[in-house]
């Protein structure tokens, strides 16, 4: 298992752009696919984007594409999320995880970690 840390988060402008990072705190996931996520009005946790092993491959969810932009850097055992053009739908948790399987939206039997708020003022 790894153990992930989202940073990042934050309040910005309608309009406006934030960076969020995810780092392995044990373990690592430089072999894996990652993705990254957010919680729903229902608690659940909706697929935003995904990531390759090697960051040479990406998707995202409709309601992403073309605003948000994941990455990573093996070498630091990070991935990243670069969130521009932000709307009030974007405001809420954003968590990273393993993906079940590279260009699924499940995510991996992994532990979630604390996740990262996202706040938006219009």
């Amino acid at each position: 298992q790894v153990q992930l840390i989202e940073s990042g988060g934050g309040l910005a402008q309608a309009g406006g752009s934030l960076r969020l990072s995810c780092v392995a705190s044990v373990g690592t996931f430089s072999g894996d696919s990652m993705g990254w996520f957010r919680q729903t009005s229902r608690h659940a946790r909706e697929f935003v984007a995904g990531i390759n092993w090697n960051g040479g491959d990406t998707y995202y969810a409709d309601s992403v594409k073309g605003r948000f932009t994941i990455s990573r850097d093996n070498t630091k055992n990070a991935v990243y999320l670069q969130m521009n053009n932000l709307n009030s739908e974007d405001a809420t948790v954003y968590y990273c995880n393993r993906l079940l399987q590279y260009g699924g939206t499940w995510p991996a039997y992994n532990p979630w970690g604390q996740g990262t708020q996202v706040t938006i003022s219009s």
